[in-house]
């Protein structure tokens, strides 16, 4: 009964039905779904048109249009926002042909949107292209009814403590599984650059892990996986929240870990170059924190308290195998002297183009202090 009532009324309708509609032929018709991040920062919006034809490359769609004012991105009177097509993907959801974007938004003014933080994320990952910067994220999330609720959650009332549920199986330990695995196999088809998955800490809290990517291709992939993620819960009946802290009290909260490194890392010695850029970014931590949720820290402070796996927001701490310090090194890269490190600062609900971008700001580019530095004219 519990959870008959805690998924959406869209989510029961007949889905065979459906289907004998998704198997009629398009006639050589394409269908693209244009993607792109809204007002808030951190929601998806989408919208579908025809094509004459397959688009073999990103450069075959057209730009498209939105109403900014329903979006929160514009005024009722000047509302007409430019989406500008930077990414396609295959369709999980209408297959072959058929294609998801993900687009940049542009103002009136051909000027990039407040929450379009692409832009400038592209320009710094320009400049650093040769320090081939890879990225892993690893994004944490929580299952909910349409209630609100931690899907599969009692009533009233709350779950055993935790302890069994990360990386659980069986029907008391891992609530929504289907979920995930749909997604997993979604975004495998779709092309996006998904390298894992895992039950969390908390139950009806999940993990899935992008990369690792080059540049500006984490963002994207990134971004295309959480809408993939929407999509799918959607037709399950759920929602999936990035919120930092879901559930008050001892309950892990939901992070955005992300793995990073320059060529230089990878290499034989790499290990004095990351002791290096921890040494940049310990010098940086207020910057960072801004950055690091759509909130200027203030959704992470609730996350970030020194307990359940994090640091503590006030303070900046590293070390090897430390899963609460705000960079973690792994143990296997103490051992071999080269890799990768471990950002544990970012919140869930972080943009990821925000978080590259301002590691690369201070790991490559030496920038200190609050302010950025504005490359558009040199």
């Amino acid at each position: 009964r519990a959870v008959a009532m805690s998924v959406s009324h869209s989510s029961r309708l007949n889905k065979l039905v459906r289907e004998q509609y998704m198997r009629l032929p398009q006639e050589g018709l394409v269908q693209v779904t244009y993607v792109w991040i809204d007002g808030s920062g951190e929601g998806v919006r989408c919208k579908s048109r025809t094509l004459d034809k397959e688009p073999k490359s990103i450069e075959d769609v057209p730009e498209w249009n939105f109403d900014g004012s329903s979006t929160a991105q514009a005024e009722g009177s000047n509302s007409d926002m430019f989406l500008v097509p930077v990414r396609m993907f295959r369709d999980p959801f209408c297959l072959d042909p058929n294609k998801l974007v993900l687009c940049e938004v542009l103002k009136y003014n051909r000027k990039p949107a407040e929450t379009n933080l692409r832009h400038t994320c592209k320009k710094v990952m320009d400049l650093v292209k040769d320090s081939h910067p890879w990225f892993g994220m690893e994004q944490e999330y929580t299952l909910l009814g349409i209630n609100g609720h931690p899907y599969g959650w009692p009533d009233n009332g709350f779950p055993g403590p935790q302890g069994p549920y990360y990386c659980g199986v069986g029907a008391d330990k891992v609530y929504g599984r289907d979920i995930v695995e749909s997604h997993y196999k979604a975004c495998l088809y779709a092309g996006v650059k998904i390298c894992g998955t895992n039950a969390e800490v908390m139950p009806s809290q999940w993990e899935f892990q992008v990369g690792p990517c080059e540049g500006i291709e984490m963002g994207d992939h990134l971004w295309m996986a959480r809408f993939i993620l929407h999509r799918v819960c959607e037709d399950f009946g759920v929602v999936a929240t990035l919120d930092p802290k879901p559930m008050t009290g001892n309950w892990n909260g939901a992070g955005c870990h992300t793995n990073y490194s320059t060529e230089e890392m990878r290499k034989e010695g790499g290990l004095k170059h990351i002791e290096a850029a921890i040494e940049k970014l310990s010098k940086r931590h207020d910057y960072h924190i801004c950055v690091y949720d759509p909130r200027g820290g203030r959704d992470n402070s609730r996350r970030l308290t020194g307990h359940h796996e994090t640091s503590n927001i006030f303070e900046f701490s590293a070390g090897v195998a430390n899963r609460g310090a705000s960079i973690r090194i792994p143990r296997q890269v103490g051992q071999d002297g080269f890799g990768y490190f471990e950002d544990r600062r970012p919140a869930a609900n972080c943009d990821p183009y925000a978080v590259t971008e301002a590691i690369m700001r201070t790991t490559v580019l030496n920038e200190t202090g609050v302010e950025t530095k504005d490359y558009a004219d040199h």
